[in-house]
């Protein structure tokens, strides 16, 4: 891709032209100062998204995007399968459905810094993180299957959380359209004793407080307030959503050979919609985001428990739950026309206007809770989805902070134990089960989340609704 052929369409909106043998334009939502930190690898990537069949609109890229497997993370694709359009294990990634949890805890920040420190310990009792972590649910192939259909709702139904939560997550805590059968064996032995652990990597257990209100009626439609304490987990589908995965780059590559697709680049192995093998891959892929939901409304049980520990009288209710790997089926405008897109947001985050039908009844009106993580020291922030986000970007927004370097790069400059003392000092609890992973974790190495935040809110993507900072975070 050639650097030249850049335009500025608007504020924080960015061009590249369709040439060659892309099928649309690549458009690129950044402020100069995070388009200069986005390497070119990011760019050719959306470049060979943009080659891909039935893409429609353009090939999308979220201010906080960086170099991922196949299409970059932060990246957004809608294909048509009228036109022939696609499905691609690159477009979701391999961990499907990680995705953000926010809580309201009735909390005030001066009504918990006496207790702090022992909430902190308690989640970090309570809380199964880390590598390989496993929790307390142990599930025969039988039973896991009903997760991977019935996603939180089976949760809830086991007595893993409350009935009201489902109203407050996307799909209302299960997405249709999953098949158990198309989900490997080996994918289902994996996640036997996974159901209920937070990972490791950039997956957290974060208490906050809100510091700062930008939006006050959309804050007061959330039941948000300044001070308030909310406690955020981010994790996804554990071992079972990256075997689905694993599993499934073989069969789609396969299957772009079959269906004579001309890949750009070999990441992007994928299949056609409506064929035999896209299908599939669509079914086991949804049961990959039931069992995520179901492992969040888990996590969020034991939160509970946690908190009603220190806080007897405290009750935690869910502001809202949504994933940012996805490939979802929904109506959205072409050329005019309403059709049916299957949408993929690989570290993007669905954002849902006020108008649209999918909403919970609460939120009618002022749109969709986007819940943006932050780091481990810095500022997270809850935005709202706006009607605009629909047409520059199939209602989809960034995802959090973004990476600005590798892992590997991250624990050759920091230490683990040298990160938690910095934050400390800062007033940050850190409970790490791994001190490379609280390296690989460190502030530094991710962008400014405000300057992510701030282009997503000019562009129109989402608005601004409230930013937290985080008092404690629980890591793998």
């Amino acid at each position: 891709m050639s650097k030249n052929k850049v335009r500025q369409l608007a504020e924080c909106k960015w061009e590249y032209p369709k040439y060659g043998d892309m099928r649309v334009p690549v458009h690129f939502y950044a402020n100069t100062g995070i388009k200069e930190t986005t390497g070119p690898e990011v760019l050719e990537q959306s470049h060979n998204v943009a080659c891909l069949p039935g893409v429609v609109g353009s090939s999308i890229i979220m201010p906080d995007a960086h170099w991922g497997y196949g299409f970059p993370i932060g990246g957004v694709a809608a294909f048509d399968p009228e036109q022939g359009g696609v499905i691609s294990v690159g477009g979701i990634g391999y961990d499907i459905s990680c995705g953000v949890r926010t809580f309201k805890t009735g909390l005030k920040y001066k009504n918990i810094k006496s207790g702090l420190h022992n909430l902190a310990d308690t989640l970090f009792k309570k809380i199964p993180s880390g590598l390989g972590s496993e929790g307390v649910i142990s599930l025969t192939q039988k039973k896991l299957d009903q997760v991977l259909l019935g996603g939180a709702k089976w949760a809830v139904e086991k007595g893993f959380g409350e009935y009201e939560d489902l109203e407050y997550i996307e799909d209302f805590g299960c997405t249709p359209g999953g098949d158990p059968q198309k989900v490997s064996k080996n994918a289902k032995q994996r996640q036997n004793k996974q159901m209920g652990t937070l990972g490791s990597g950039n997956h957290y257990l974060e208490i906050q407080y809100v510091q700062e209100i930008f939006d006050q009626e959309t804050a007061t439609a959330f039941g948000l307030q300044e001070q308030d304490v909310l406690l955020s987990l981010h994790c996804g589908s554990r071992a079972l959503g990256h075997q689905i995965g694993t599993d499934y780059i073989q069969t789609l590559g396969r299957a772009a050979q079959k269906y004579g697709i001309e890949l750009p680049q070999r990441d992007l192995v994928c299949a056609p919609i409506n064929s035999r093998e896209g299908q599939d891959f669509f079914q086991a892929m949804v049961c990959g985001i039931n069992c995520a939901l179901a492992n969040r409304e888990i996590l969020g049980h034991l939160a509970r428990e946690a908190f009603a520990h220190v806080f007897p009288d405290c009750k935690l209710t869910l502001l809202y739950d949504v994933s940012h790997n996805t490939c979802k089926i929904e109506r959205h405008y072409v050329d005019n026309k309403e059709k049916e897109l299957y949408v993929h947001r690989k570290g993007a985050t669905r954002a849902f206007g006020p108008q649209r039908r999918e909403l919970p009844s609460k939120y009618s009106g002022v749109g969709q809770p986007v819940l943006i993580g932050g780091t481990m020291g810095t500022e997270s922030y809850i935005l709202a989805g706006c009607d605009s986000g629909e047409n520059l970007a199939w209602c989809s927004a960034c995802h959090g902070a973004g990476r600005a370097m590798s892992r590997r790069q991250a624990t050759k400059r920091w230490k683990g134990q040298s990160v938690i003392q910095s934050l400390a000092h800062q007033g940050v609890i850190v409970k790490a089960k791994s001190r490379k992973g609280a390296a690989e974790e460190a502030p530094e190495a991710y962008k400014n989340v405000s300057q992510v935040v701030n282009a997503t809110h000019q562009a129109g993507l989402a608005r601004k609704v409230a930013k937290t900072r985080p008092l404690a975070c629980i890591k793998g």
